[in-house]
């Protein structure tokens, strides 16, 4: 028993680090070490498991040491990248685990998470106003209305110009961060437009360009490609044709 563990020992040891040996007429032994012992060569055979020997003046030092030696940097390499890879993932876990389970839209500020409340939009439309609810089909009225949101500024502000949203799903639909336009009194989010004969509503948002990094099925990291300037936003996510439609407002202060 104890021969069998011996040779299976000595069998992963030849294949845990195995190199070629390089001959000067062109072939090579398969080795896991060598060392040059004045006029000759003695290496463990791979294949053989065990210890040969070999006259020096056979042997391509130059090329098997740079071989080896271009195997070492690329195993550092793939070493360094399998590490940032695992680094990487476990920032992910760290920031999926800290935000909450609940649909919604969320960002980090000194290591405390808020919430950006779902912000409650009225339709104008022939100088009439009413209230609409998230996610749901909007009424057929006009062919185009206003969608706005009441007050000038939101209540949530965000810590800096270029913020990581992290945003919680409960349905597949389009989303990004819109630009407000101010209203005397309002917020404009979008303007809302009801094609004829089809009925099919589209929406006209001065959208910002943002990135978006799916962390999780139901969560994604979202932020703005440059930084915003000071002034309203509303996170928003809609459906064009059946014309759903929630908003998250924000605000980007002035930064000092």
């Amino acid at each position: 028993m104890r021969v069998v563990l011996t040779l299976i020992f000595l069998t992963a040891l030849a294949w845990a680090d195995t190199f070629k040996l390089y001959l000067k007429e062109g072939g090579y032994h398969s080795v896991t070490e060598y060392k040059v012992l004045e006029d000759r060569v003695r290496y463990y055979s791979a294949e053989r498991g065990d210890w040969e020997e070999i006259p020096l003046d056979l042997v391509d030092l130059k090329k098997t040491e740079g071989e080896r030696k271009s195997r070492v940097e690329a195993d550092k390499k793939d070493a360094a990248i399998e590490d940032a890879e695992e680094k990487f993932d476990r920032a992910v876990k760290r920031e999926i685990s800290r935000i909450p389970v609940d649909s919604g839209v969320y960002f980090v500020e000194n290591n405390k998470v808020t919430e950006v409340k779902t912000a409650e939009m009225k339709m104008r439309g022939d100088k009439k106003r009413s209230f609409l609810k998230a996610m749901s089909p909007l009424p057929i009225i006009s062919k185009k209305a206003i969608l706005e949101l009441p007050g000038d500024n939101a209540t949530v502000s965000v810590p800096d110009a270029a913020p990581n949203f992290y945003f919680r799903i409960a349905n597949v639909q389009r989303f990004s961060i819109v630009r407000l336009k101010a209203e005397k009194g309002a917020r404009q989010v979008a303007v809302w437009t009801r094609e004829p004969v089809t009925n099919l509503v589209s929406f006209e948002m001065d959208l910002v360009e943002v990135f978006r990094q799916q962390l999780a099925d139901d969560l994604y990291k979202v932020w703005p490609t440059k930084p915003l300037a000071p002034g309203e936003y509303a996170m928003v996510q809609y459906a064009e044709g059946e014309g759903e439609i929630q908003v998250w407002d924000f605000r980007v202060p002035a930064q000092n």
